[in-house]
């Protein structure tokens, strides 16, 4: 099963698989992050036939939503022949609930240049499989499979996939699966007891390196809070070929 489907050209309506960890009653707003993205390469792919790739996918959670469809507008806020910025808005009864700004950029070949200093964490084979779903409820949090390693409070590794499509019965992009996926960074290094605090995430900013590859994805991620109630969680991004990009999450934290 997936998490959507699509009922209209630019609506989607969710399964059980969108449900909230916060909030049984809301989504949970990872899902509809990738519908974001994909309907970004979507919009490109109408337009343009010269292979722009995302680098960067920077979103704002504007509300809560309840487990009812969506309807996704794409706008191009800059144009242009070797850079795009692009943004795709999910609206819920008239009422925008996330936007999306996307840099596409066009690439070139810069495999003699390749690398970075971020580094590697163990593969999903050298951690354990997690019960996530004993610390979140929620049918988003129940969809995927979790491998972990945990090295403290407000620190861990982990590596995550999911078995189920983006979108029921049309062609998704690794990236665009990968952005449904990502806003788990939140929830797998709490510092504290989400029963006890709440930390939701404002926004969610990713940058990437290279389109992912196929499989799982790892997370090395450290979630930090400041005095005055304001946090951090931030993640390095892996695919199964190594570093791929990073993530950044503002915090609301609330006792």
């Amino acid at each position: 099963m997936a998490y959507w489907h699509r009922t209209a050209p630019h609506t989607f309506s969710p399964t059980e698989h969108v449900g909230g960890a916060w909030d049984r009653a809301t989504q949970h707003i990872a899902p509809a992050l990738g519908v974001l993205a994909h309907e970004v390469e979507r919009d490109r792919d109408a337009r343009r036939s010269d292979g722009l790739v995302i680098s960067r996918l920077s979103y704002d959670i504007l509300g809560t939503v309840p487990i009812e469809p969506i309807d996704v507008a794409v706008e191009v806020l800059r144009p242009g022949r070797t850079i795009e910025l692009v943004q795709a808005t999910a609206s819920y009864g008239g009422r925008a609930v996330a936007v999306l700004r996307a840099w596409l950029v066009e690439p070139y070949d810069t495999t003699p240049l390749a690398g970075t200093e971020l580094p590697s964490i163990p593969g999903h084979d050298e951690m354990e499989p997690w019960d996530m779903a004993g610390l979140w409820p929620g049918g988003f949090i129940a969809s995927i499979e979790v491998r972990r390693k945990e090295l403290g409070p407000g620190r861990s590794m982990v590596w995550v996939r999911t078995p189920h499509e983006l979108v029921a019965d049309e062609p998704v992009s690794r990236l665009a699966a990968v952005a449904g996926l990502i806003d788990v960074t939140n929830g797998i290094a709490v510092r504290t007891d989400p029963g006890k605090v709440a930390f939701p995430n404002l926004d969610l900013t990713a940058h990437f390196l290279h389109r992912p590859a196929e499989g799982w994805l790892g997370l090395d991620t450290t979630q930090s809070y400041g005095a005055g109630g304001i946090g951090v969680t931030s993640s390095k991004m892996h695919d199964e070929n190594g570093p791929l990009g990073t993530i950044a999450q503002t915090l609301t934290v609330r006792p």
